[in-house]
């Protein structure tokens, strides 16, 4: 059969249309496929982890760095042995992925304020999970001057001034974000080896300067050091606590004969301890004052750990020499 003029050019016409319909939705195809093959590449939103102080803070922002938001619940220089939740701790838990805390009972203010928070999928990190906790004071006497006296039912809390420790503590923080984020597991583990490395090295400091002061005995006046006195053999003869209300006299002479008592080399305060006490007591028994800091308070820096305990060693063996 014949197909005139007019008839071909229909046909041609149509089979163009035809393949140019074709071609598009095979076009359109591939620009899905590449869209989906791109979508892996994109970065998974950062999961948020509140700390409970300062030291954990530091471990965990060490570990994590910018691949998590990190934030604190109780800010440094507030003391967390007396704290009490606020409901801005409640919000801040409610829409975390993680709590990281130091355990050991110390943050007590936790368990009605996560009760609150009602958020089932949080993930706990217990950063002294596996450590042996000191049950009692390594002095050999401990006086409590008033009310200020800070009962620790599960052992000392103190474990984050032991460099040994932390490493120990920086592990546990390191396993709990990597189950908490698996995708960012090489990182967790590259950040957390480069801060231990640190802690090694602090520790081999501790150990070589510590030497240069043997039989080294001081008093301290807050019970914050006992892994660390444990870890370097040194000797914490006596743990005075005082109120920070005006002390009477009564309570000078205890601190007094306390210090008498033991002939001890040096007296340790915290920052920001009055130290007119000190100071009096240091000039008539001729003793020297130094500071230990607990790094419950200062810069949010996961440097300032270092920083910090390395200020302690050099008090440490100023005041014993």
């Amino acid at each position: 059969m014949k197909m005139d003029k007019k008839t071909r050019k229909s046909l041609l016409l149509m089979t163009l249309i035809i393949l140019s319909a074709v071609y598009g939705c095979n076009n359109n195809s591939g620009n899905k496929s590449i869209k989906t093959e791109q979508t892996p590449n994109q970065k998974l939103p950062k999961i948020k982890v509140v700390t409970t102080f300062l030291p954990v803070y530091l471990f965990t922002k060490a570990v994590a760095k910018d691949v998590a938001d990190v934030d604190i619940l109780v800010k440094p220089g507030t003391d967390v042995h007396e704290y009490q939740g606020t409901p801005a701790n409640v919000r801040a838990i409610a829409t975390a992925r993680v709590l990281v805390k130091n355990g050991l009972g110390l943050e007590e203010f936790l368990t009605d304020t996560i009760k609150n928070a009602g958020n089932y999928q949080l993930i706990e990190i217990d950063a002294s999970k596996g450590i042996q906790a000191i049950n009692k004071s390594s002095a050999n006497d401990k006086i409590v001057i008033g009310e200020h006296d800070h009962k620790h039912e599960f052992g000392n809390p103190h474990v984050w001034l032991d460099p040994v420790l932390a490493k120990q503590q920086i592990i546990n923080i390191r396993d709990g974000l990597i189950t908490a984020d698996p995708g960012n597991k090489a990182n967790y583990q590259s950040n957390a080896a480069a801060y231990i490395q640190q802690l090694d090295k602090l520790n081999d400091e501790f150990q070589q300067k510590i030497k240069q002061t043997p039989n080294c005995t001081f008093i301290t006046f807050h019970d914050a050091f006992p892994y660390l006195a444990k870890r370097y053999n040194i000797k914490q003869l006596a743990v005075v606590e005082i109120p920070e209300k005006q002390l009477s006299p009564t309570d000078i002479q205890k601190v007094v004969n306390t210090v008498k008592k033991y002939k001890v080399k040096a007296l340790f305060s915290e920052p920001g301890l009055d130290n007119k006490l000190l100071t009096s007591i240091s000039q008539d028994l001729g003793i020297k004052v130094q500071t230990l800091d607990s790094l419950e308070s200062g810069d949010t820096n996961p440097q300032y750990y270092f920083q910090t305990m390395k200020t302690n060693l050099e008090s440490l063996v100023s005041g014993c020499k």
